[in-house]
């Protein structure tokens, strides 16, 4: 059976890509933008600077190919390499 995506808080989420070499960038008012170097390209992603859990369709666009391209199990290998 396939582990389900845990529920993760914004601020817990944008922790957990620092700890993984994402650089935050633009700050608004309701979160910010992080920026990581992958290959010959940057990944950019907005994530909401909240401590309530982030909706799962929003936590799937975070994760998915047109953001930071980690998906279910890269998020999976982050949580157990650094924890929340």
């Amino acid at each position: 059976m396939h582990a389900s995506i845990p529920a993760v808080t914004g601020k817990q989420l944008i922790r957990l890509f620092q700890k993984d070499s994402w650089v935050v960038g633009r700050k608004a008012k309701h979160g910010m933008t992080l920026r990581k170097r992958v290959g010959n390209r940057t990944r950019v992603t907005f994530v909401p600077d909240t401590r309530a859990s982030l909706p799962i369709g929003t936590l799937r666009e975070i994760l998915g190919t047109k953001q930071t391209g980690l998906g279910k199990n890269g998020l999976l290998k982050l949580l157990n390499k650094y924890g929340i």
